[in-house]
């Protein structure tokens, strides 16, 4: 007897708590981990090795962990995800006790082997929505990144104060209750994507046609340019206004959570608005733009306003950005491989993350603090530029 479907309206509620769970957990640790390589002895380069480890294991797990997602059910990569996550963490807090920097990279890499949770959930989602309930839908869970990301930096930086070892211990416990919560609360949806008699490919073979398309490899090289810029704030970031501003972690934890608030209320209350009244892809071109001009103005800034201006327009333009390439993503894939498409769209962002950050760590160390950003303007104009073909191309993000 087939399980019963879902409301899509629980079903979004779920992937929120569950999104929003584990971000509040990344968002304890992520502002601080150029502070705490510094701390361990290690360079600004190090520092974008390390993210750039992560990605690599990431880029490497994420679309075999979503295209099981499609055979085996969204559910258990969800479960194994947050598991994966809460060891993860455990070890970063044994890192930051013993100082041991090896360990450090070491808790890094299980959590991006294990990081499927937020294709699998985007997937959920997907399996239960259409059209422009979609897109409301995945800014529903950006708007949980969003929200994660307010309260876990400045959470994570109040918890620093305590000891090193609390925020990344604070991460694994929350990831605990997490895992938790998703075990008892999270339906499985993959048997409404099945319940469709889609019939085709295997689920590998579906996976290399979605991305022989035309449409699917713009989205990809749109998502691929995105998580490049919003890598390289995340490595330059704390170690420039550390450099000339003299902020610790307690004030970086503090912008960073200013970066998931505007986050929050543009996806959670703004979004649908802007897509009815401007249109998908002018959205993107504006966001873009928004965070070219971030990016220019923060290689400039020396002083506390100028920063914060900055930061302001970084965060609203990948505010903006975020859930419409998810929708286009979605679109693209068609019912049979939401998970694949998904996931193909989180490795293109995690491809970015492995490059970009030791570009970006690099740049800092050799060149100059604002070299990174400077960079990052440029990619930005060349996103506006292929967010600009979608209009030749005919594309429906609605």
């Amino acid at each position: 007897m087939p399980n019963p479907a879902p409301s899509s309206a629980r079903v979004i509620v779920f992937a929120f708590v569950t999104i929003f769970l584990d971000l509040v957990g990344f968002g304890l640790v992520f502002p601080l981990m150029p502070l705490y390589v510094k701390s361990m002895h290690g360079s600004a380069e190090s520092v974008g090795w390390l993210f750039s480890l992560f990605a690599g294991a990431q880029f490497l797990a994420t679309p075999w962990m979503a295209s099981l997602s499609d055979r085996v059910g969204r559910r258990p990569v969800i479960l194994v995800s947050l598991a994966g996550n809460a060891a993860a963490m455990i070890l970063f807090a044994l890192a930051t006790e013993t100082h041991a920097l090896a360990l450090l990279f070491f808790s890094r890499t299980v959590a991006g082997a294990t990081s499927g949770n937020l294709a699998a959930c985007q997937a959920a989602v997907a399996d239960v929505t259409q059209g422009e309930a979609r897109t409301n839908g995945m800014a529903r869970i950006g708007a949980a990144i969003g929200l994660g990301l307010v309260l876990g930096p400045v959470m994570g930086s109040t918890l620093a104060q305590i000891a090193p070892w609390a925020p990344p211990l604070a991460a694994g416990l929350l990831a605990c209750v997490d895992l938790v919560l998703a075990f008892f609360l999270m339906p499985e949806t993959r048997h409404l994507r099945a319940s469709t008699g889609a019939k085709g490919t295997s689920p590998s073979l579906g996976f290399w046609q979605v991305l022989s398309t035309r449409k699917v490899s713009l989205v990809l090289a749109l998502y691929f340019l995105n998580f490049a810029c919003l890598s390289l704030i995340q490595v330059g970031l704390a170690l420039l206004v550390q450099a000339r501003l003299g902020w610790g972690d307690r004030e970086t934890g503090h912008v960073f959570g200013l970066i998931g608030l505007i986050s929050f209320v543009v996806q959670g209350l703004l979004i649908g608005r802007l897509t009815r009244r401007v249109g998908s892809v002018r959205i993107l071109v504006t966001g873009m733009a928004t965070m070219g001009l971030g990016m220019a103005g923060l290689s400039l800034a020396m002083h506390v306003p100028a920063v914060i201006t900055s930061i302001v327009l970084i965060a609203a333009g990948n505010a903006v950005c975020n859930p419409v390439l998810s929708s286009l993503a979605s679109e693209a894939a068609g019912p049979e491989r939401q998970g694949a498409v998904l996931g193909a769209a989180q490795s293109s962002g995690g491809l970015a993350r492995i490059v970009s950050p030791v570009l970006g760590g690099i740049l800092f160390a050799r060149v100059a603090p604002g070299a990174p950003f400077v960079t990052g303007c440029a990619m930005a104009i060349v996103a506006m530029v292929v967010a600009l073909r979608f209009t030749y191309e005919r594309v429906d993000v609605a």
